[in-house]
């Protein structure tokens, strides 16, 4: 064993320990690790870096893009409406199938946590409808979408990482569609398993919200009519506060509550108790026709030259909030921010919210400096669950953007260009048209996957220059060859899935992968299939709720960490015995 290859294995071992611990970000974590392989020489700066200007980031920043504003813009979501009414309708399993069907297909283009973030107020209403514990729906929901994101090359971050490395492995990349037949098998037999006997493993749990889930959160807040505004001595009537998405609740004037009868004129002075979806909300503040009450107050203490942020935060159980109202608690006063609007799934009566009594579950829409913002990250009274961007992507930008997205994808799948090129004239052609600004295009993209992905790129690079990867390949080839070829690649595809879990599905492909196509001469097989049968392991693993798309049903079903070793791990077997029996039968 030289310096390098014991250096390397050191290091991997050390990042390993810091992925299981959590301390440092994986991003973190990830660059260390290159910054280590350029101190020790076994990596170039050149070479370290290759990968941050590689033909893969610019395409996965480019469908981060393109997915996240047709997610935004609502495109999708007729996708669950649909599924809501067909599925929701019937208990039956076909119905489960259904949604779970859409699931899958809607990951073979958009990432897999958009998917299942999609779906799950449909699952909630089918498993309502039908009478049963939402966790016997929204896990299978999260299960597939992961296997639908094994059908396509743009499906997981892990193909299309695996695809960069291979190239400078001396193969050639995968195709967008080289992984559609095995994928789709691999997809339908998932999902046949997980609606019939795999119902069985899934322990069933009283879910979050047991009804109305299927709404849009909608949050009260007042509003004050501002200076000027053409509503003024307006009939309640004449105003459409469906364009806004609210709906108003009573008109406050000189401390008295009046109902919103619809010939009753505003006056200057009112104030309107509205109920608002989130968007909503975001529509009337820009709106010249109303102010935010509570905006008025950040106005005069931080001036209009501070650019505010905003983000939605859960009140927490025990959190000494609880039984208190935002006055009592002089909540603009001891916090970096104040709240703009409060969510409540059981209230529907009017209510100031500096007067509501705040209860464990209330949603808060709060709005602050940056830094003040994150600070509240740390707090155990408030969980802050979500940033929210001031910028509506409309349905119609989604619709473009949905439309040169499929377009880029057919040129790219026939070879009429490459399809790097063919994804980033797509990009550019929706920017151009205003489907979505470049300060948008920049929010969306998910620069911390990036930089895991670019880093891990050399540290793959890192493994075979070294000599370490065939270094390992010759102690695996010893270890397993007297076994045969079968029990070599379940042994990788087990070594992909064990990675998975502390690491990334693209950061457990590309460390394994050098090992693999070293080790493949040993063991008289197919370099490329081995690769294969690596990534798609890789984006197979299901045996634990650290997958962000199983993070995101994790509270909602009100899983534990058990629930997903039981269900899991048996389809997890499944999927690695499918991939063992026909990788070898489409890449002989």
């Amino acid at each position: 064993m030289t310096f390098q290859i014991a250096t390397v294995l050191g290091l991997l071992v050390f990042a390993m320990g810091l992925y299981m611990t959590e301390w440092v970000s994986v991003d973190v974590v990830a660059l260390a690790l290159l910054a280590a392989l350029m101190l020790f020489g076994i990596l170039t700066p050149a070479d370290a870096f290759a990968a941050f200007g590689s033909e893969i980031v610019i395409i996965l920043a480019a469908i981060m893009v393109l997915a996240g504003a047709i997610v935004e813009a609502g495109v999708m979501d007729w996708l669950g409406n649909y599924a809501n009414k067909v599925g929701g309708t019937h208990r039956n399993r076909v119905s489960m199938l259904l949604l779970l069907g859409i699931s899958a297909a809607s990951s073979a283009l958009l990432s897999n946590t958009n998917t299942t973030a999609i779906m799950i107020s449909p699952a909630v209403e089918m498993a309502r409808r039908a009478k049963i514990s939402a966790s016997r729906i929204l896990m299978p929901l999260a299960y597939a979408s992961m296997l639908g994101g094994s059908c396509t090359l743009i499906g997981t971050s892990a193909n299309l990482a695996s695809s960069g490395l291979i190239t400078r492995l001396g193969m050639e990349p995968f195709s967008l569609f080289e992984f559609l037949g095995i994928g789709t098998v691999i997809t339908v037999i998932g999902l046949v398993w997980l609606v019939f006997p795999g119902q069985w493993l899934i322990t069933p749990r009283s879910p979050v919200e047991e009804e109305g889930q299927s709404e849009p959160r909608r949050f009260f807040t007042t509003l004050r009519l501002a200076k000027g505004s053409s509503v003024i001595d307006t009939p309640i009537g004449g105003l459409n506060f469906k364009d806004f998405d609210a709906d108003l609740l009573s008109v406050d004037r000189g401390g008295k509550r009046l109902d919103p009868h619809h010939s009753r004129k505003l006056r200057e002075g009112d104030e309107l108790i509205v109920r608002a979806s989130r968007n909503g909300l975001l529509k009337l503040k820009k709106s010249k026709l109303f102010t935010l009450e509570p905006d008025e107050h950040f106005s005069i203490r931080y001036g209009e030259d501070m650019v505010p942020v905003m983000a939605e935060a859960v009140v927490m159980p025990q959190s000494r909030l609880v039984g208190k109202t935002l006055k009592q608690l002089q909540f603009f006063d001891q916090s970096s921010g104040i709240v703009l609007a409060i969510y409540r799934r059981t209230r529907s009566r009017p209510a100031r919210i500096e007067n509501m009594q705040l209860r464990a579950g209330d949603v808060l829409l709060l709005q602050g400096s940056q830094q003040g913002l994150r600070r509240m990250r740390g707090k155990t009274d408030l969980r802050v669950l979500m940033s929210v961007d001031e910028t509506v992507i409309t349905p119609r930008q989604g619709i473009l953007t949905l439309s040169a997205m499929i377009i880029a994808v057919l040129v790219g799948a026939l070879g009429i260009a490459p399809f790097s090129l063919s994804i980033l004239i797509a990009l550019l052609v929706v920017v151009l048209t205003g489907g979505v600004t470049m300060q948008e295009a920049y929010r969306l993209i998910e620069w911390r996957l990036l930089v895991v992905i670019a880093a891990m790129s050399g540290f793959g690079l890192a493994m075979e220059t070294s000599g370490t990867a065939e270094y390992l390949a010759m102690y695996i080839v010893q270890t397993v060859a007297p076994f045969g070829s079968v029990f070599a690649m379940a042994a990788f595809c087990v070594l992909a899935v064990l990675l998975t879990q502390p690491m990334s599905n693209a950061g457990a492909a590309l460390t394994v992968i050098p090992v693999a196509v070293a080790a493949a001469e040993g063991l008289d097989l197919n370099p490329r299939m081995l690769a294969v049968l690596v990534t798609l392991s890789a984006s197979l693993s299901f045996i634990s709720p650290l997958e962000p798309a199983c993070l995101l049903v994790y509270d909602v079903g009100r899983y534990r960490f058990v629930d997903f070793v039981k269900a899991g791990t048996p389809l997890t077997i499944i999927s690695v015995a499918i991939l063992l029996v026909l990788v070898p039968l489409f890449w002989p």
